[in-house]
C-alpha cells in the first residue's frame, strides 16, 4: 500500500503541480490520501484526451465503475491509482456516488459534444472540480460542510481553465469575457461562504487563490482576455501566502 500511495503523489507532482504543492499545508497523515483521489481524478480525465473512439474510452471508464464497485479486487491490487483510492474511500468513509457522477460526466466528453454556454460548462464544473473539491475536505475534516463553498469552487475553476486554454475534448465556444465573468461571480460566492470552512479543511480550496490571481491578471488585461502566465515561484509564493493568512 505505502507504493500505491508513492505513485499516487509522483503522478500528482508530475501532472498537478499546483494540487501537490497546496496538499503539502494537509498534515502529512492526510497527504497519502488527497494524493489518491488527485490522482484518480488526474486518470479519469486524461482518458478522453487519449482514446481515438469513444468506445475505448467507455471501456476505460467502465472498468473504474467496476473497481469501485469493488466487483475487480484482483486488477485494483495491481493498479496502484485504484489500489490507494480504495483504501482512501474506506479509511476516509467517502462515498462512491460523486466519483460515479464524475466518470459519467467524463464519458459525456467523449463524445465531443460542444460545451456551448456558460451554464454548461459550469454544471460539468460542479459534476468534477466541485466534487474533487468536497471531496478532499472531507478527507481533511470528515464533519466539514462545505457544499456552499466547493460548488463555487469548482465552476470558478473549470471556467478559469478553459480561459487559460487547458486542453479539453468539449472545446467551449463561450466568450472569454464571459468566462471571466461568470467565474469572478463564482469566486465571490467562495469569499462570501469562507467563514463555514473550518481552519482543518482549508487546504483542500487552497488553488483557488491561483485562479484568484489568474483572474485578477485578465482582469488588467481588458476584456480581450489573454492567457495569464505564473511562474513556479509566483505560484508557490501565492499558495503559502493564502495557506497562511487563511483566506485565499
Amino acid at each position: 500500500m505505502p507504493d500505491a500511495y508513492a505513485h499516487c503523489a509522483a503522478l500528482v507532482r508530475e501532472a498537478d503541480r499546483d494540487r501537490f504543492l497546496a496538499s503539502l499545508f494537509a498534515p502529512a497523515d492526510r497527504r497519502p490520501h488527497l494524493h489518491a483521489l488527485y490522482a484518480f481524478d488526474i486518470e479519469i480525465a486524461r482518458i478522453g484526451l487519449l482514446v481515438r473512439e469513444a468506445l475505448a474510452g467507455e471501456i476505460r471508464l467502465q472498468w473504474w465503475r467496476e473497481a469501485l464497485a469493488g466487483r475487480v479486487p484482483e486488477e485494483v491490487a495491481a493498479h496502484p491509482v485504484a489500489c490507494a483510492l480504495i483504501a482512501t474511500l474506506a479509511q476516509c468513509e467517502l462515498s462512491v456516488d460523486p466519483l460515479e457522477r464524475l466518470i459519467d460526466t467524463r464519458a459525456l466528453d467523449l463524445y465531443g459534444e460542444p460545451l456551448s454556454t456558460v451554464d454548461e460548462l459550469a454544471e460539468h464544473g460542479r459534476q468534477t472540480a466541485s466534487a474533487m473539491f468536497a471531496l478532499a475536505a472531507r478527507i481533511l475534516d470528515p464533519n466539514a460542510d462545505v457544499a456552499s463553498v466547493a460548488d463555487p469552487a469548482g465552476v470558478a475553476t473549470t471556467l478559469t481553465a478553459r480561459l487559460q486554454g487547458a486542453p479539453h475534448r468539449r472545446m467551449s465556444t463561450v466568450a472569454p469575457a464571459d468566462l471571466a465573468a461568470r467565474a469572478r461571480t463564482e469566486l465571490e460566492q467562495v469569499r462570501c461562504h469562507w467563514g463555514v470552512i473550518p481552519a482543518a479543511a482549508q487546504p483542500a480550496f487552497l488553488p483557488l487563490a491561483l485562479v484568484r490571481a489568474v483572474l485578477a491578471r485578465s482582469a488588467h488585461s481588458g476584456d480581450s482576455i489573454v492567457p495569464v502566465t505564473l511562474s513556479f515561484w509566483r505560484r508557490q509564493w501565492i499558495l503559502w501566502r493564502a495557506a497562511r493568512r487563511g483566506e485565499l
